[in-house]
């Protein structure tokens, strides 16, 4: 959907549900839409792994969220876990890292690390992190890559 009907179908969905005071299972694959539920399961290869509010969901990563890039990500990582005893993980090309006060770690960091960052970024944690930490990836090692997918799409066009 577009940006303005999206919203617009989330503005009705609240409002029933505040108006008729109505329960509304849904289902998605974008977390910032669960953000508008109550309650939210995250099911991981079938199974129910976290329940409660989004809240509480994101208290389950503990803290900030600390990414950064760096040219030389092997030595930074190295590093980040020796000078500062945290084990960042690797996110498409950044390192990742939940540490409990992101103001007084970032600062620490810049200032002790010797390998090169190129940038730093803090933030509260998202449903994706929560996703992310109780599923350990985004997207599934097994799922077909997008070239797999578009193979098979193809012999089974061919097929008709």
């Amino acid at each position: 959907l577009d940006p303005q009907t999206r919203q617009s179908i989330w503005n009705h969905l609240n409002e029933l549900r505040s108006r008729k005071g109505v329960t509304i299972f849904m289902t998605t694959h974008y977390m910032d839409e669960a953000e508008y539920c109550d309650r939210i399961g995250i099911i991981d290869r079938g199974k129910i792994v976290a329940l409660g509010t989004p809240d509480q969901l994101k208290a389950m990563v503990g803290g900030d969220v600390v990414t950064i890039t760096s040219s030389k990500p092997e030595a930074a990582a190295l590093e980040i876990k020796e000078l500062l005893g945290v084990t960042p993980s690797r996110d498409d090309g950044t390192l990742r890292m939940e540490v409990s006060d992101g103001k007084a770690f970032v600062p620490r960091l810049v200032r002790e690390l010797m390998a090169p960052v190129d940038t730093v970024t803090l933030r509260r944690p998202s449903l994706d992190d929560v996703f992310l930490k109780l599923t350990g990836r985004a997207i599934r090692d097994e799922e077909a890559g997008t070239r797999d997918q578009m193979k098979m799409m193809g012999r089974a066009w061919r097929r008709r």
